[in-house]
């Protein structure tokens, strides 16, 4: 999965990239708007919006008015395929939340963990990694710790097809990497999923 291109894993055109724009606002835009908001996901085009929008229109799954000169386009909420169609924009917000509910089971849940990485910053390829941070409470059993962080990797990995890569560290661990660059990215930018971010 892309976070941040979501409907690229049923189509790999604009086409998703502008259901994805318009599903996530209840508002109508410009094709030059639709491009501007779509920027972060694609380079953008006007014209291959403008084509993007005008297919999606005969679909019948935008809608198009005129004011004055400007056509302005919304999702057609109504269609039958824009429920499937919310559902997918919203994969990865559901790729956190079972993370956290996952890791909230653990017999010794993490003092922190976070998602890190291109993930965290909406800049994943097809093949990126998912990449999440772990602190090991003190407390817990390292066989045990250890299965679990297995069987959440395996399962994150069948949720989303990509490798999912787990960084643990103890409590101290965490507190003396002051200087180490990936902590510090964590610190910046990761996700968290549950507990704070790693202690300085």
């Amino acid at each position: 999965m892309q976070a941040q291109r979501p409907l690229a894993v049923v189509t790999s055109t604009l086409d998703g990239d502008v259901l994805t724009v318009l599903a996530d606002a209840d508002a109508a835009f410009t094709a030059p708007q639709v491009a501007m908001l779509a920027a972060e996901r694609v380079a953008p085009s006007v014209e291959g919006f403008r084509k993007a929008l005008g297919r999606l229109v005969v679909q019948g799954i935008v809608d198009v008015e005129l004011v004055g000169r400007t056509h302005r386009y919304r999702l057609n909420r109504e269609h039958l395929a824009a429920p499937a169609i919310s559902m997918l924009t919203r994969r990865f917000s559901v790729l956190v939340q079972r993370l956290g509910e996952g890791l909230a089971t653990w017999s010794s849940p993490p003092a922190c963990a976070a998602l890190f990485g291109s993930a965290a910053r909406g800049q994943m390829r097809p093949d990126s990694d998912l990449d999440l941070f772990l602190v090991r409470a003190d407390d817990a059993d390292l066989d045990v710790w250890e299965a679990d962080v297995d069987a959440l990797t395996a399962a994150a990995a069948r949720w989303t097809g990509n490798d999912v890569r787990a960084l643990t560290m103890t409590g101290q661990e965490a507190v003396a990497a002051n200087n180490d660059p990936v902590v510090d990215a964590v610190r910046r930018e990761g996700l968290t999923l549950i507990g704070h971010h790693p202690p300085r």
